[in-house]
This record gives C-alpha cells, sequence and structure tokens, in this order.
C-alpha cells in the first residue's frame, strides 16, 4: 500500500496525534517514515506560533530553534522506534511551511503526507491561512489529515 510516508510535525500536542497515527499506519503496511520540522530562518524578533514574543541575536535564536526541532524530532524517532517503523529525521528552514511540505514529498519520493490540521475557521482561517490546505491543494500524493 504505502511505502515511505512523509510526517510534518511542530511539536504540539494535535501534531503529536497525527505522527502517532501516522506511525501506527507506517506499522501496518510496511513502510518507511520521514519526519519532518519546518522553521523559520532565524532573526532577532522571536516568534512562537507566528506572534511576536521577544528579541534574540540570530544566533540565540538558531539554537532556540534547533532545541525545538531536536525535540519534536526526538519525540518523532523515538515514537517511531519503539513501533519498529524506520525513520529519518529533517529539518528544514523556511518562510513557507507548506512549501517546504510538498517539496520534501517529492524529493523523498513519499507516497502519502499525514499531518494535523488545527481546525481554524472564520475569521481566523482567512487571517492566518492554513498550511494543510495548502498542503492539500498542490500535493501531488494522498494527504491524510488528522483533526
Amino acid at each position: 500500500m504505502y511505502k515511505h510516508i512523509l510526517l510534518p510535525t511542530d511539536g504540539s500536542p494535535l501534531s503529536a496525534r497525527a505522527v502517532a497515527s501516522g506511525i501506527a499506519l507506517a506499522r501496518a503496511t510496511g513502510a518507511s517514515v520521514t519526519a519532518l520540522y519546518v522553521a523559520p530562518p532565524p532573526t532577532p524578533v522571536v516568534f512562537r506560533r507566528r506572534l511576536p514574543i521577544g528579541y534574540a541575536t540570530t544566533e540565540q535564536h538558531a539554537d532556540m530553534i534547533e532545541h525545538e526541532a531536536a525535540k519534536a524530532l526526538g519525540a518523532v524517532e523515538k515514537a517511531a522506534k519503539a513501533a519498529g517503523v524506520t525513520v529519518r529525521l529533517e529539518k528544514v528552514l523556511g518562510d513557507f511551511p507548506a512549501d517546504a511540505i510538498l517539496a520534501t514529498a517529492k524529493r523523498r519520493k513519499c507516497d502519502l503526507i499525514v499531518m494535523a490540521s488545527h481546525g481554524r475557521s472564520g475569521l481566523k482561517a482567512v487571517l492566518l491561512g492554513s498550511e494543510t490546505q495548502k498542503v492539500l491543494a498542490h500535493a501531488g500524493v494522498p494527504v491524510l489529515v488528522h483533526r
């Protein structure tokens, strides 16, 4: 069925549940997984969930990004290994997560993307956009959305 599943993660609890589902599917189908963490390039302004929360040197911000990526990807690696699923970890710097997800899926020849949807609606969805919607609209492979 599926041979290589892409699991984008931002380290959030919702994303962790999507990852768990993706790993369970990979185990059931004998697929391998690539865990992907997409982070913005380091800047002097530090953001959390797209809101500015403070200032740091570019080096300090890069260290924070590295720490968050390692934490999120480490959780995926631990879960995949516990399930006996082959896992590859990847961190990408980019301002547009959906583009990075699509490019990684293509480059790694993934045949399924499993990702979370935060389920925003109304004005929030219009203003913030939805990375999941962008991936759904442009993916060349099936996308399983976990809510």
